[in-house]
């Protein structure tokens, strides 16, 4: 597994130095101000003040502001076309990792329900999604909340307990780690064997594979926050691109996404040759 993060390369959405800048990217805080200045000079419409947290004002310019988000339009259509028409094809297979503490954020399950859309309109055909729980009684509510999500097709959920099968477009894992998914597949096979089922001859990879909970094998792995993975699909993601996204989940965004697509579409594969 080859791991990118966003941390070690300029991001092309980030302002730079140069004078030559493309339109998506913001203008400086200066030259904000100084249009801010000359529509107010105009007689145009006021800029609007909010209050913060702490109690004090700060002035919104909705000029400024609509032009900020416009640019962040123009910039995600950018990234989305570049991902079309790349010859490269994007992953058929994305897999998503998450900690509990992830969906205890606002708008979590929110934001889970935009990377499920995401995921299928970029070219995907499966998702896999691990939680990491750290107690498991929170496993039901965490089921009844993934189950209540907007999915655009089904979604198969599977807790520590479950051996069945995984085969939805999209599979979520709840406290289900790769060393216990291996172990089951092992005893399995070993118990096969004790009972003459099973030629230990004939015990193979495919074996192995036949019995785990989550089968496919992941393109790109995406991890938000932390550049760190857990045990999740030990035995699947061994050829897979790993991407640690420079975002928290309550932060995470299209373009965020868009990215960690195109970086897979830029790679060379090698599958551990």
């Amino acid at each position: 597994m080859r791991p990118y993060s966003r941390r070690s390369r300029r991001s092309p959405g980030r302002a730079n130095s140069s004078n030559s800048r493309p339109s998506w990217i913001p203008k400086t805080a200066a030259a904000a101000i100084s249009a801010k200045g000359a529509a107010t000079a105009r007689g145009a419409r006021p800029a609007v003040t909010a209050a913060s947290s702490s109690g004090t004002t700060s002035a919104i310019d909705p000029t400024a502001a609509n032009a900020a988000a416009r640019r962040t339009v123009e910039y995600d259509r950018y990234l989305a076309l570049r991902v079309r028409l790349d010859d490269a094809a994007p992953p058929a297979h994305v897999a998503l990792v998450l900690t509990e503490r992830d969906l205890l954020r606002r708008d979590a399950y929110g934001t889970l329900a935009e990377v499920y859309r995401w995921t299928f309109e970029y070219g995907a055909d499966r998702l896999s999604v691990y939680v990491s729980v750290l107690d498991p009684e929170a496993v039901p509510t965490l089921r009844e909340e993934i189950a209540a999500v907007d999915a655009p097709c089904p979604v198969a959920v599977r807790g520590p307990d479950d051996d069945r099968r995984a085969d939805a477009p999209v599979q979520v894992s709840l406290g289900l780690g790769g060393k216990h998914e291996f172990t089951a597949a092992v005893r399995s096979i070993a118990e096969g064997v004790d009972d003459g089922e099973i030629d230990p001859g004939e015990v193979d990879a495919d074996a192995v594979e036949s019995r785990l909970v989550f089968p496919d094998e992941p393109d790109l792995v995406v991890k938000t926050g932390a550049e760190r993975l857990s045990d999740f699909m030990i035995w699947q993601s061994v050829y897979s691109e790993l991407y640690f996204a420079d975002v928290n989940w309550q932060h995470l965004r299209r373009r965020d996404y868009l990215r960690a697509v195109r970086e897979f579409q830029e790679r060379r594969r090698r599958f551990g040759r």
